[in-house]
């Protein structure tokens, strides 16, 4: 990452860099109503390019057109229209009550754009996850440079293609490339700078954000945990754990990482995900492999890494309960379980990324929260159970960036929530208000009535010292 980027892209970033802080000094006047016309735009543009995007997402790792429209297309507009829905109220200076010390004072706080924003996407929903930070960018008020992964290079080139056809360089600009891009980009003094991506690549972009304390969102990863407990729903737990692991392949950030199981009904769940397993992809390696819905690795160097998880795993003696068909011609993995996986194997310390689900049992729901609790705060946390007391516990003595009780993932599209980590798993929060609030500075504002702080001013005498005593006896 410390290789210098081609001169022509790096004077092309400085020039649109200028320009977009310029237009970011014009754009702190801008009115909702702007704002929201420039929504309308991306939305305009988004479905219209739908074939486009199904067939460059189809063309960098396969991603079935149903599941483009659920987990791609569906979150962007959504996320734009409910922007459009309550951006007026969402740019309102907010009153606050004064404090009794400020008796005499009105106060309230506004929000004005940062500037000049930055949006570093990742490979694994790259529209997604590239374009729903934009709209929180465009409804605060800011410019905005996208860096799309140049891992998949056919919805990279669209992006930018979309983007071009859309808006001025000097509001949103994309470039393409590799990490020197990206590096050459973080050089530059941005007023934030959005990533979505893994832990240890979120750390060199804080690092080069540090050196211009640039403000920052990360949205990261981690192993998000599965608890099912004796009381759940397995049908529906099963059903859940299915959809929200192997769509995409597993290549989710908030994908169910492992599974605690109360071992009373391990066997009785393993049997149910199989079944929908099955019922979603085919029965047996090869209809998987056929069938257009399911999903592959987004590149060699990918698929050799989870490769290497599942061959670790099964060399500390994990057993294979289903699947475990790995094809590196195409890049295919078969939706796998695997059990008795030894604590220590990379299985269980790595984020997976892929479609290797480990499952682990437990006999008291403590030892299961002490397993969570002993790695790294997770993105995402599921719990499957019947027992409130249980479902309680687990909130309490856990900590996760969001948590879903009886389902998985789903909350991502819960555009009244904020999504995102903790520590490990991210800093900062996004969608909707708080995607709003994440690109906005909220600019605090007091102004002066009748208050009666300048009789406690200098110089101290004896009136003032009596004065400022009896305040203090007041306020403690």
């Amino acid at each position: 990452m410390a290789s210098s980027v081609d001169p022509a892209v790096g004077q092309d970033i400085d020039e649109v860099f200028a320009a977009q802080r310029a237009r970011a000094l014009e754009l702190r006047r801008s009115t909702a109503q702007q704002r929201i016309e420039k929504l309308r735009r991306l939305i305009s543009a988004v479905e219209s390019h739908r074939e486009d995007i199904c067939a460059a997402a189809a063309a960098d790792f396969r991603k079935p057109q149903p599941e483009v429209d659920l987990t791609e297309l569906l979150p962007v507009i959504a996320e734009a229209k409910h922007a459009i829905r309550h951006l007026k109220g969402w740019m309102r200076p907010r009153r606050v009550p004064p404090t009794l010390a400020m008796i005499g004072t009105s106060a309230g706080i506004r929000y004005e754009p940062k500037g000049v924003t930055l949006i570093i996407v990742p490979w694994n929903y790259p529209f997604n996850l590239g374009f729903c930070p934009l709209v929180s960018a465009i409804a605060a008020g800011n410019t905005a440079i996208i860096k799309p992964s140049e891992m998949t290079p056919h919805c990279s080139a669209l992006t930018r293609r979309l983007i071009e056809e859309t808006f001025d360089r000097s509001e949103v600009a994309v470039f393409e490339g590799d990490a020197t891009v990206a590096m050459a980009l973080l050089d530059h003094p941005f007023d934030h700078v959005f990533f979505t991506g893994s832990p240890q690549v979120g750390r060199l972009v804080m690092a080069a954000a540090a050196k211009h304390l640039t403000s920052i969102t990360l949205e990261l990863g981690g192993k998000s945990p599965t608890i099912v407990d004796a009381t759940a729903d397995l049908k529906r737990a099963a059903r859940a754990i299915a959809a929200g692991k192997f769509a995409n392949s597993g290549q989710t950030c908030i994908a169910p990482d492992y599974v605690l199981v109360h071992a009373s009904v391990e066997d009785r769940l393993v049997a149910e995900i199989v079944s929908s397993i099955e019922r979603a992809y085919g029965a047996g390696p090869d209809p998987q492999r056929a069938t257009p819905d399911y999903c592959r690795i987004v590149n060699e160097k990918h698929y050799e890494r989870v490769r290497g998880l599942f061959d670790d795993a099964v060399a500390r003696g994990a057993k294979v309960v289903y699947g475990g068909t790995l094809s590196r011609g195409d890049r295919f993995i078969s939706p796998t379980l695997v059990a008795d996986v030894p604590p220590d194997s990379r299985i269980m310390e790595e984020e997976i990324f892929g479609p290797l689900l480990p499952i682990v049992t437990f006999t008291d729901i403590g030892d299961a929260i002490a397993l969570v609790n002993s790695k790294p705060k997770p993105l995402s946390l599921y719990v499957f159970s019947r027992s409130q007391p249980n479902i309680d516990r687990v909130l309490t003595e856990t900590s996760a960036g969001d948590t879903c009780v009886n389902h998985t993932v789903i909350h991502f599209l819960h555009l009244n929530l904020p999504f995102g980590g903790v520590n490990n798993s991210g800093i900062g929060k996004s969608h909707g208000f708080f995607g709003f609030t994440a690109f906005s500075h909220e600019r605090s504002v007091l102004r002066d009535r009748f208050s009666i702080v300048h009789w406690m001013f200098p110089p101290y005498t004896g009136r003032v010292r009596k004065l400022i005593a009896l305040t203090l006896r007041w306020f403690t």
